[in-house]
């Protein structure tokens, strides 16, 4: 995006904040890309990330499906579940001999990780691997299963999983600026839903300070959460 076109969209956006419909309607207006931009949402929490007892996660499933495609592995050591999980659509499975792997090259191509029960102790090993990249199973991220198949088919049928990040900010892609207006609303007002649910019980004050909208190359519209 030119810095010509950056200072004219800054200038022509609407002052103050909208609603979701309205910035939904700003940002694809203004996508100009020569690529499908993604539509974002982005949320500014007024919890302490320095605490662990404030961090919010969580999964939701967007009703209008997911903006791009996730590539999901599988950890887990029973054949008929690995088989189970390929055909689910999981593009890596495996078991102990996929986490040797793992630990032997230090990383693993994939967006997501889901595993069985049994095999958390086996993951610890990759840990370091696997924690800095936000792809540890966790039982709020709804990654851990005893039918790893069930979780494959979710995710790849619209279940995205969001993380606050050091700043207290959450960045959640919703759909392609070329999708009709009412699924990206739609898809908005579950993310922001599912973020208000996953408030952490000791938070205090207000939990949701700001919140806005843009396309990968557009500017932020804020809205009203």
């Amino acid at each position: 995006m030119t810095g010509k076109r950056i200072k004219k969209d800054t200038e022509e956006k609407p002052s103050g904040i909208s609603s979701v419909k309205e910035a939904v309607t700003f940002v694809k207006e203004h996508a100009k890309a020569k690529f499908d931009e993604t539509v974002e949402i982005h949320v500014h929490l007024g919890v302490d990330p320095k605490q662990s007892d404030q961090t919010v996660r969580g999964t939701v499933s967007l009703p209008h499906g997911s903006p791009s495609s996730i590539k999901v592995a599988v950890f887990t050591g029973d054949v008929a579940l690995q088989e189970k999980a390929k055909e689910a659509g999981a593009d890596i499975v495996g078991g102990i001999e996929l986490v040797n792997e793992i630990a032997a090259k230090k990383s693993l191509a994939a967006d997501v990780a889901v595993t069985t029960p049994d095999m958390m102790k086996e993951l610890a090993k990759i840990a370091k691997v696997l924690g800095p990249r936000g792809l540890m199973p966790n039982p709020k991220t709804g990654t851990i299963g005893n039918d790893p198949a069930v979780i494959v088919k979710s995710l790849k049928a619209g279940k995205v999983s969001f993380k606050m990040d050091d700043s207290a900010n959450i960045h959640v892609g919703i759909a392609k600026a070329s999708w009709d207006a009412e699924k990206i609303v739609g898809n908005a007002r579950v993310v922001i839903e599912a973020i208000k649910q996953a408030k952490p019980s000791n938070a205090k004050g207000e939990y949701l300070l700001s919140g806005a909208i843009s396309s990968t190359m557009g500017v932020g519209v804020k809205i009203q959460l």
